[in-house]
């Protein structure tokens, strides 16, 4: 026999799947740097922008967990307590964060500009909107309302203790699907401002797009975005951007508000027959 039968996808996308901080909510990402910053200050540890952010995109227990076991944070531990850093500091820190971040994150509920009318546009394009987050359930019982009334709303939500395993598990976008009741799997794209979040959209099998100035990559504010000169905007842009292809990711966008021409062009692929 000269041929075997493939079945191929030839469809339109069907659901985008998107990251919360730094996508669609909270502009560069600060509730979660923010209060771990605070956490280790109250064990008397100093540690740095780059040592909150590097993790971002775990469940909040993992990237906790990262950070504490980054080797200059373990070393400014050791000073601090005469002894390791152990899980159960992790533990221990983890009870404490939880209701501090959940104390602050409906003032990092501001909708990122453009969001709410691309959203419109995926739907009206036959797209549903599914989300996945490394916040826990109690914490986006919280955060959904508050977005909800700043006018943004996806179809559904999965939070990272929800499933067995957070990103770069490809659990949490499953479950979207199921919800969604939507398939294949290359008729969705995940789109997120995490490198983890492209890892998560590649183990589900889905297109992928990462965010390079809205969020944690960048990790400034709307203003602060806007107060910096083109040039150094433009190295900025493009040094993150090959940090996203290099981890994967199908595609690159300014913020969510540029992804319709991105859509289309998976649109076109599809219809080409090319898979993610």
């Amino acid at each position: 026999m000269d041929f075997i039968y493939r079945r191929g996808y030839r469809g339109l996308l069907k659901a985008a799947i998107l990251d919360w901080a730094g996508t669609t909510v909270d502009y560069g990402s600060f509730a979660p740097t923010a209060v771990f910053i605070k956490l280790f200050s109250t064990r008397g540890v100093q540690i740095k922008m780059e040592h909150a952010r590097g993790p971002m995109g775990l469940m909040k227990k993992d990237h906790l967990r990262s950070i504490a076991f980054h080797p200059e944070v373990k070393s400014a531990w050791e000073v601090a307590h005469g002894q390791p850093v152990t899980e159960a500091d992790v533990d221990e820190m983890f009870a404490d964060f939880v209701p501090m971040q959940m104390d602050c994150l409906a003032e990092y509920a501001q909708v990122i500009p453009g969001v709410p009318s691309m959203v419109e546009s995926f739907h009206r394009a036959g797209m549903k909107i599914g989300s996945t987050t490394g916040y826990t359930r109690e914490m986006m019982e919280v955060l959904v309302p508050a977005a909800r009334a700043n006018g943004y709303c996806p179809d559904a939500w999965v939070s990272a203790t929800d499933v067995p395993a957070g990103r770069p598990y490809p659990w949490m976008a499953y479950q979207n699907i199921i919800q969604l009741g939507v398939f294949p799997m290359e008729a969705c794209v995940k789109i997120g401002d995490t490198l983890v979040d492209i890892e998560e959209g590649l183990n589900a099998g889905m297109w992928t797009v990462g965010l390079t100035l809205t969020g944690n990559m960048l990790g400034l504010t709307e203003a602060e975005a806007k107060a910096l000169p083109q040039k150094v905007l433009d190295v900025k842009r493009k040094a993150i951007a090959e940090q996203f292809y290099k981890a994967g990711a199908h595609f690159v966008a300014d913020g969510l508000a540029d992804c319709l021409d991105v859509v289309k062009e998976i649109n076109f692929r599809l219809w080409r027959g090319d898979r993610p």
